[in-house]
């Protein structure tokens, strides 16, 4: 069935609104909740279904400017449940705004289930899964008619905004939780868009994310040079066509898709430099998680013995969607026809067998595990809880636990919370580890390597490097023995480093969480050559070549810290994100 959208009234401050449009007269709807403010932008509402798409009247007929939006509802009308719709603006032709850099020629702004919009955190996530943006967020809180009146826009560039209820809402309810604010005169040309010559507004380089998110072939140029790689593509374009086809006929879509697709154009590029690049353009989960495809893609085109195969896969299930790093894996070897190629193929055919017969294939393997432990625990501190999921996720990939009621009486002794917490900053020098470590709340030793070195003379000084390490660990057991909580504060660039310390940590029987920098090589220098002791700049390049940060699983938990010193994403948290 097809449905009109409604028409949104006007605030009663807003300038532009026309005798015949509609005004909020009573803002109940809105006061006392929680809502979103987002740009009002300048195109055509447009609603797309399962099975085709109109713009605001259902029977609108066919317009050149339509062509484009009827191209993205054939990609990705398949994942819009029956019943549903998704609503949003058409913005391909310009209209009396001209854009510059959107993101997609589709923005949508609401998705409804039958007569019942989604509350707007799962519409950002449903359209996200799609591969659709939402307009910008220009404000969200408890509805305040003065921080509204007072957002400033420049009318020369945008239209007006958007107010909605952060809650869904039920379509009878659509004129108390939604309104909008238009600037004056907001309809500045003299003949109607839909008479004049079709003017496509302009594409942003974030549009080729997009794109790749919603199923459409990549443009690995475009793509790359998005998100800051303008790298030479000869041996990377037919990588990347065959990883998207791969990724079609599993399902994967949205960010999977685009994970997979820049794992397969980044594939030979060094783990670290491809997580600290990415960061900037697409955030830190994504950042990490294209990463760990790139990393450990290699893994599976080597010979692994098959009576360990399925703990092997388990272990990187939480690295990776293992149904995307075997279409990376397979994808890298394309056109290739040399023996080790083809060893390489094989073994990645025989890994995928292994991991569809142990059920590890799907994009989200432990999450009922998750979903039942978390329940399970509700209301446990925030540690205690991580620590029994870190247990309960290593159990599983030893074949040790199935289901979540195995997983909460496995992890019993861990409840109490009555364990020693150790705190191991991960990266090379200049990352902000130390500012980081030195900002934690109750820590009760900080253990430098530095700055032991310095108490023997100079933190320069390398020559005594096994006697302070010695020191160090020493200092680490007692305080771990005592039930402390502890930072080792040490570059750590590898996991043969990183082991002396977690061997001791294991013996103690404490949570350990690796807090992991990620930062470009450049800014690395940049602060290097302001620290007061600046690291000699061929060993500073040594760290980035050698540092090898850590996957999951390899610790209870991991912080993936960036550029501006705060974690942007984690791993091993029961409340967070998979």
């Amino acid at each position: 069935m097809r449905v009109h959208y409604p028409r949104t009234p006007h605030l009663p401050w807003s300038p532009g609104a026309t005798p015949d449009d509609v005004r909020a007269g009573d803002l109940s709807g809105l006061r006392g909740r929680e809502v979103v403010v987002t740009e009002k932008l300048d195109g055509e509402n447009t609603t797309l279904y399962a099975d085709g798409m109109h713009a605001r009247s259902p029977d609108s007929a066919h317009h050149p400017s339509r062509a484009w939006v009827k191209g993205l509802q054939g990609r990705i009308g398949r994942r819009i449940p029956a019943g549903w719709r998704v609503c949003g603006e058409n913005v391909y032709a310009r209209h009396s705004l001209a854009y510059r850099e959107l993101e997609s020629w589709f923005y949508g702004f609401s998705v409804w289930d039958g007569d019942r919009c989604l509350d707007w955190d799962r519409t950002v996530a449903f359209l996200r899964g799609l591969g659709v943006p939402v307009p910008p967020v220009l404000w969200r809180g408890v509805f305040d008619e003065r921080a509204l009146r007072a957002l400033r826009l420049d009318v020369e560039r945008h239209e007006g905004y958007v107010v909605r209820t952060a809650e869904g809402f039920g379509r009878e309810e659509f004129a108390g939780r939604v309104a909008k604010w238009v600037r004056r005169q907001h309809v500045r040309t003299g003949t109607h868009w839909m008479h004049s010559a079709v003017v496509p507004n302009a594409l942003g380089p974030g549009a080729a994310l997009w794109s790749v998110r919603s199923g459409a072939d990549p443009d690995v140029g475009a793509l790359l040079a998005a998100v800051g790689f303008p790298l030479a593509m000869e041996a990377r374009v037919e990588a990347v066509a065959e990883v998207s086809a791969r990724l079609d006929a599993i399902g994967r879509d949205g960010d999977a898709r685009l994970w997979g697709v820049l794992a397969a154009a980044l594939h030979s590029m060094p783990r670290a430099r491809v997580a600290a690049r990415l960061a900037g353009p697409l955030g830190m989960r994504a950042a990490r998680r294209i990463a760990d495809l790139v990393g450990l893609h290699g893994a599976l085109r080597r010979p692994y013995p098959d009576e360990e195969r399925r703990a092997g896969l388990a272990r990187m299930a939480p690295a990776a969607d293992l149904g995307v790093l075997h279409a990376v894996a397979a994808a890298v070897l394309a056109g290739r026809a040399d023996d080790e190629a083809s060893q390489g193929r094989e073994q990645v055919e025989w890994s995928a067998l292994h991991a569809e017969e142990a059920g590890l294939l799907g994009p989200a393997p432990l999450e009922p595990l998750r979903d039942g432990l978390r329940e399970a625990l509700a209301g446990l501190g925030a540690e205690a809880a991580d620590r029994c999921w870190a247990e309960a996720r290593d159990a599983w990939a030893r074949g040790r636990v199935a289901t979540a009621e195995e997983a909460v009486a496995a992890t019993w002794r861990w409840r109490s919370g009555r364990f020693p917490r150790l705190v191991h900053l991960v990266g090379p020098s200049g990352g902000g580890k130390s500012t980081f470590g030195a900002g934690l709340a109750g820590i009760d030793a900080y253990l430098s390597l530095d700055d032991l070195r310095q108490a023997r003379g100079s933190r320069a000084d390398q020559r005594a490097n096994r006697e302070v390490l010695g020191e160090a660990l020493d200092r680490l057991d007692a305080a771990l023995a005592a039930g402390g909580a502890v930072v080792w504060d040490a570059t750590s660039l590898d996991q043969r480093r990183r082991s002396l310390v977690h061997a001791v940590a294991r013996r103690r029987d404490a949570l350990t969480t690796y807090a992991v920098t990620l930062v470009e090589e450049d800014e690395l220098r940049r602060r290097n050559a302001r620290r007061a002791h600046p690291v000699p700049a061929h060993v500073l390049a040594a760290q980035s070549r050698r540092f090898v940060p850590p996957y999951p699983g390899q610790a209870h938990r991991i912080w993936y810290i960036g550029a501006d010193g705060t974690v942007g994403d984690e791993d091993g948290s029961l409340e967070g994100e998979a």
